[in-house]
């Protein structure tokens, strides 16, 4: 079955940063698009940054373009995402999540999710 684990939250300051980690199993990595997502204490899920099966393609929402930068290594079957110039908005449950869609492109959909990794931005 398909298996999503998030790694590398935790705390930083505004302004720092912080590296994700979803080390995924149980379907074909490399043919399947990938996306992370959040959802802020009381908000609803927010879709953030996506990724095509060979990384050619990527995608951000307005909140995080210029800051965050998906990336993906197919050999160690893990998407990643660098956060940079992190705001106490982007505190948050981040979650890595399959795109189900076969063209292995974004369609900001998903299929399955991790049990997610909480950033808290403050000072």
């Amino acid at each position: 079955q398909v298996r999503l684990v998030e790694s590398g939250g935790g705390l930083a300051q505004p302004g720092g940063s912080l590296r994700l980690s979803c080390t995924a199993s149980g379907f074909f990595f490399s043919d399947y698009a990938m996306s992370w997502a959040r959802q802020a204490p009381g908000k609803g899920l927010e879709w953030v940054s996506g990724i095509s099966k060979d990384g050619s393609e990527t995608n951000y929402a307005s909140s995080v373009k210029g800051r965050f930068t998906i990336s993906r290594d197919n050999a160690k079957f893990t998407t990643y995402l660098e956060m940079n110039n992190l705001k106490p908005e982007d505190s948050a449950l981040y979650y890595c999540a399959k795109d189900p869609s076969q063209s292995g492109r974004v369609s900001f959909r998903y299929d399955s999710w991790g049990q997610g990794a909480q950033v808290t931005v403050s000072s």
